[in-house]
């Protein structure tokens, strides 16, 4: 019986969460209409909120998480692809509703899938992952709703996925970039990454006692939420936009109407879950054509299937920075 290798999360009151790297027979896999044989997964902030079962973002076990592959088609069923067709994957619950990534063998929809970008390798396409493409979704819409040049553009939350590659694209794009972290020792590496300036998130951490503060920033992707959104919103340029995609900070948010009336900012909310396929493939385009993969490189790790149990405490206890990539047969 053909088998193959994964992370499976197990639990029998879906609250208290085992997690077992072993060989389970194909036939455990759910019926779809696209086999895919995965050589590469990624391990972000709510891969690790799933393996250690925080949250309860899984409801069905046992579940293997992973919330983005590449790999190359085995078997369709669909006339978008043929065997052998190189294939990336990231969106659509997998990882929490459907099984993910973290594994050697998946089994998903075509609607699911878009094709790998000429010139992207697997590994790097994972070090780009759901970060990556909610970074360059967040970037195309502060562009479509214009950007003011004039002053910085911030992105909170640097130090993660997400944030990181915000900064590299957008400091690619040609845009003045700070940067927030509550980690000054990533200072040098997100200037390296194009920032020209670094915002201690201590500064976007209390709730802010004025409704209005000065005009600072002309646009903003927001990978936090929370306070530091609301903080973030009394600052904004007249007509600015914040791309929010982060909830870090929580999804409260408290604040008044007199950004929104008195500086006419917008909240643009950004979701790589269930985002068009068109949408998917213009931004995985944008992403190859801005990328500095010298960079790319620089702010990823690459870890075996056997480390990622040990990966997800780490990342929980904000011990990583950047992107970490799973080789699913190393």
């Amino acid at each position: 019986m053909p088998t193959f290798r994964a992370l499976m999360l197990e639990s029998d009151d879906g609250r208290t969460v085992k997690a077992r790297i072993d060989n389970f027979e194909e036939t455990e896999l759910r019926e779809n209409n696209v086999v895919v044989d995965i050589s590469h997964s990624t391990i972000n902030y709510k891969d690790g909120m799933v393996v250690k079962g925080i949250g309860r973002l899984v409801r069905n076990y046992p579940h293997v998480p992973g919330i983005d592959f590449a790999g190359v088609v085995r078997t369709s069923e669909d006339d978008r692809y043929r065997t052998g067709d190189p294939v990336v994957l990231t969106g659509w619950r997998v990882g929490e509703a459907h099984w993910g990534g973290l594994s050697t063998v998946a089994s998903v929809d075509a609607d699911w899938l878009v094709p790998m970008p000429t010139g992207l390798s697997p590994a790097r396409a994972m070090a780009v992952g759901t970060a990556g493409l909610t970074s360059m979704l967040a970037v195309l819409a502060l562009e479509l709703a214009q950007i003011d040049r004039s002053k910085p553009v911030l992105v909170t939350g640097a130090g993660g996925g997400v944030g990181g590659v915000a900064v590299q694209l957008l400091a690619a794009a040609g845009y003045e970039v700070a940067a927030s972290t509550g980690r000054a020792e990533l200072a040098e590496y997100l200037k390296d990454l194009g920032a020209t300036e670094i915002v201690d998130r201590s500064e976007l951490e209390e709730a802010p006692t004025r409704p209005l503060s000065g005009e600072r920033w002309g646009g903003c992707v927001d990978a936090v939420g929370g306070t530091t959104l609301a903080n973030v919103l009394t600052e904004m340029g007249y007509g600015t936009s914040i791309a929010a995609c982060g909830l870090a900070g929580g999804s409260g948010l408290v604040t008044t109407v007199l950004p929104f009336l008195l500086r006419g900012v917008n909240i643009l909310g950004i979701d790589s879950v269930m985002c068009p396929t068109e949408t998917r493939v213009a931004a995985w385009t944008r992403l190859v054509e801005l990328l500095d993969f010298d960079q790319l490189d620089s702010m990823s790790s690459m870890i075996s299937l056997d480390e990622v149990p040990a990966a997800a405490e780490a990342i929980l206890a904000g011990q990583i920075r950047g992107r970490t990539v799973v080789d699913v047969h190393a």
